[in-house]
This record gives structure tokens, sequence and C-alpha cells, in this order.
């Protein structure tokens, strides 16, 4: 994941969490929602990414391993 790209989901996160306590302290439970969903997002993009890079790591090994045989 690059710096970039873990900055855009921290941020994302942060938002989202920040629409969470907004809407529990105002009893506004679709901002609420918006909040849990945004947090949400951030997590599962950063997650998304790590997953694609060891998935780039695996692919490197096995090109190499090939060349072996």
């Amino acid at each position: 994941m690059s710096l970039k790209e873990k900055a855009d989901s921290l941020k994302k996160e942060a938002a989202g969490m920040a629409k969470e306590v907004e809407g529990k302290a105002t009893g506004d439970k679709v901002r609420e929602g918006e909040g849990k969903a945004g947090k949400l997002l951030g997590k599962a993009k950063e997650k998304l990414s790590d997953k694609e890079k060891n998935k780039m790591k695996v692919d490197q090994v096995e090109r190499q391993q090939k060349k072996h045989d």
C-alpha cells in the first residue's frame, strides 16, 4: 500500500468516525449509520490494498520458482 493510499484510507476512516460520533451526539441515526459505513469503507480499502500487495508478492515468488525448475 502506497503512502497516498494509506493516507486516503485513514482519511475515509477518520471522516467516518467523526460522522458516527456526530450522529450519536445528536441522536441522528442516519448520520451515525453513514459514519459507520464510511469507517468500514476506509478499513476495507486498506485490507484490499494489503491483499493485492500480498498477491503480487506470491506471484513474484511463483515466477522465481518456475525459473529455477
